[in-house]
């Protein structure tokens, strides 16, 4: 148990460390480590996990850290009460660099945030960020299998079940776009929409 702790805290450190850009640029990060590289969920459990974190309050990528880390530790067999104890640890881990990295910042900010090299720096940042999304929702989306050096795509069904699904996407797509409602009140429609359907 102290080891798959041990190893769920690194994860999760890990991609507290090397986000940018926030919650939604994190989910790249995290599904790439918890589905591909360790092999803790599947991809569909995931995109459940996704969409359950979306409509919770609170920052995207801690409350998808909070699922993972207990459903890790309640699947390896350990209980719910190892579940709690991995959704602390992962919630925790996952903030950790950002507080130890905002406390470097707050210490230098004043002396660089005039400078050139900041400025070039901080506009450099916003296509990756852009970038990052954009692979989250299409990691969301289709599912990759390699053959050889091609990527097969497919899509994920449980993400798209039926022709229901893609209209309440196009409308909270459309919403998002014209801007006649707030994200707040696109998810919470969208998923009382889902609830009363599905």
């Amino acid at each position: 148990m102290i080891g798959l702790l041990g190893q769920l805290f690194f994860t999760f450190f890990f991609i507290g460390l090397f986000n940018f850009g926030g919650g939604g640029a994190m989910l790249s990060l995290i599904q790439g480590q918890v589905v591909t590289a360790h092999s803790w969920i599947t991809q569909e459990m995931f995109t459940d996990i996704v969409a359950i974190s979306q409509t919770t309050p609170g920052p995207i990528g801690i409350n998808c850290a909070t699922y993972v880390g207990y459903e890790v530790m309640n699947s390896a067999g350990f209980g719910p009460w190892a579940g709690v104890l991995g959704s602390v640890l992962a919630s925790f881990a996952v903030v950790l660099p950002s507080f130890l990295v905002f406390y470097l910042i707050i210490r230098t900010f004043y002396k660089v945030h005039e400078t050139l090299t900041y400025k070039d720096t901080m506009l450099a940042l916003r296509p990756a960020v852009a970038g990052l999304i954009g692979a989250a929702c299409l990691l969301l989306m289709f599912r990759t299998e390699w053959a050889g050096l091609r990527p097969q795509l497919s899509l994920i069904r449980e993400s798209f079940p039926d022709w229901t699904s893609w209209v309440i996407f196009a409308a909270a797509l459309a919403l998002g776009l014209s801007k006649k409602a707030g994200p707040i009140a696109i998810i919470l429609g969208a998923g009382v929409v889902g609830l009363l359907i599905y």
